[in-house]
């Protein structure tokens, strides 16, 4: 295939800042680190409780006191990373704006509050992050298989890594402040409430416990705040020396539950501000230790956050994740790399004449990339309207590197392709990025109908002009006359590409 265009973000230089935004479901974190000498160097933390999870109503809404929370401390982080280059700056949220029916309701004004885009990952996405900070933070021994758990709240993340990759990644709905509020409900503890709770979480856990067992791991790690307030529980306790053991988790809850109610939760070396949301975290790592037959649990300092920032370093280079991910699609749907290197370039062809006066960026021109080579990704179910087919796979997957904003994107340039632009289209995509992602679907279907023959040949003339959302595209006359079919269809493709608001006008040389 065709290289990439190099990354949007400018080279790599000592003294650059970079700063990662985490919009967790308990708390928000930032952190800001400097690069040098090939490394990060952290240069300030933040951190907030904001809780979040607490503000959900089961219905995919979210309260007025929460959002306020979450905003007025983006507020605050977004002054910090004023002086943070915009392309090094990047911001996730993870399980609570998953959860929302409304997601946009909450994202615009939030990336307001911050002065910057905000982007929703997925749950394995979100795991694959955890597991890159850890990696980093702690380098695992060459070969050994690593077990990382994430206790965030609203989900919990499992992972098996070897190295700085993943194996398996899996996300359960199952956090502390989700598992207290699901199983305590009114802030009442029990020994039975605690039995019927396990039994319950046990049985989610058999999904995947069974293939991580088999795989198994050399060592296990746990991360997030949840897991350090645990292990300062056990050690004040004398239980531990700050790692987290089988026989130590039972007298922790034993203790825990001398308590009636959430609120006399008595527990040395527990803060008022885990207090109310550490039952549900215990609750979370005693099914975890019990499914997974766990002996030892160290605790490490890292979490998303730094995945974050070594993630940026990846796609500020030529080791991009989403490169990756896209080859492995193509290769798993057995998509025809001839057809779609002649669309890419195509499609490179014509954006790289209407760049400038379309606005478009290094960015832009990755993502129609990784959209051409995977345009075809749906005939591996069916020809018939395989564009669909194709975008379904492309938004409801877990791909690797992508936000779901990217793979919304992605999935829309996918689905309108050919035939009809549906009206819904391009629904999901934010407001900030719709102009631009219709642009590209534009040059995309351009790109493919010129293809649509299947022929090596190239094309002698294609010139491609962008006035407003006006497209004017110039062919050979001896090219063009020599394929009635193509000439029919692009007689016929003024009025499909009106469905992106685009004004389409072919001419023949």
């Amino acid at each position: 295939m065709p290289p990439l265009p190099p990354p949007a973000s400018p080279p790599l230089q000592d003294g650059d800042l970079f700063a990662a935004i985490d919009l967790g479901s308990n708390s928000f974190h930032m952190v800001v680190a400097r690069y040098v000498l090939g490394q990060l160097r952290v240069v300030d933390r933040l951190r907030e409780t904001v809780r979040m999870a607490d503000g959900l109503d089961g219905k995919g809404g979210l309260s007025d006191a929460a959002r306020q929370r979450a905003l007025d401390c983006l507020a605050r982080f977004g002054q910090r990373i004023r002086e943070v280059p915009p392309a090094r700056v990047r911001a996730l949220a993870t399980n609570t704006v998953r959860q929302l029916s409304s997601p946009q309701q909450f994202l615009v004004p939030a990336e307001a509050a911050l002065g910057k885009a905000i982007e929703v990952v997925s749950g394995r996405e979100e795991a694959r992050l955890i597991y890159l900070g850890v990696a980093h933070a702690q380098p695992p021994k060459p070969g050994q298989l690593r077990l990382v758990i994430d206790i965030g709240g609203g989900s919990t993340e499992f992972i098996i890594g070897r190295g700085f990759e993943t194996l398996e990644r899996e996300s359960l709905q199952a956090g502390c402040i989700a598992s207290t509020r699901r199983f305590f409900a009114g802030g009442k503890l029990s020994k039975k409430r605690w039995k019927d709770a396990l039994t319950e979480l046990g049985s989610e856990f058999q999904q995947f416990s069974g293939l991580y067992r088999n795989l198994g791991w050399q060592e296990a790690v746990g991360s997030s705040g949840t897991h350090k307030a645990i292990g300062e529980i056990c050690a004040a306790m004398k239980l531990t020396k700050g790692a987290i053991t089988a026989d130590a988790l039972p007298q922790l809850r034993d203790r825990l539950l001398q308590a009636d109610r959430i609120d006399d939760i008595d527990l040395p070396g527990l803060s008022n501000d885990r207090r109310p949301i550490i039952a549900g975290g215990v609750l979370v790592l005693e099914a975890a230790f019990e499914a997974l037959g766990l002996q030892r649990l160290m605790v490490s300092k890292a979490a998303m956050r730094e995945g974050i920032l070594y993630d940026m370093l990846g796609r500020g280079s030529d080791n991009d994740p989403r490169d990756l991910s896209t080859a492995a699609l193509m290769q798993r749907y057995g998509i025809d790399e001839f057809q779609a290197a002649r669309v890419e370039a195509t499609a490179m062809r014509l954006f790289e004449q209407v760049e400038d006066s379309w606005g478009l960026d290094d960015d832009d021109a990755r993502m129609l990339i990784w959209a051409a080579r995977l345009h075809e990704i749906g005939l591996a179910i069916a020809h018939s309207q395989y564009h669909a087919h194709g975008a379904y796979v492309l938004e409801h997957s877990d791909i690797s590197g992508f936000s779901r904003q990217e793979q919304q994107v992605l999935a829309a340039l996918v689905r309108t392709h050919r035939r009809g632009i549906p009206k819904n289209a391009f629904d999901a995509i934010p407001d900030r990025l719709l102009v631009s992602a219709k642009r590209k679907a534009a040059l995309l279907r351009l790109a493919v109908l010129l293809h649509r023959a299947h022929e090596a040949e190239p094309i002698p003339t294609l010139d491609l002009t962008a006035i407003g959302e006006e497209l004017r595209l110039v062919v050979g006359k001896d090219w063009i006359h020599a394929r009635p079919l193509l000439k029919s269809d692009l007689l016929g493709e003024p009025e499909d590409m009106q469905g992106l608001g685009v004004v389409f006008r072919p001419f023949v040389a």
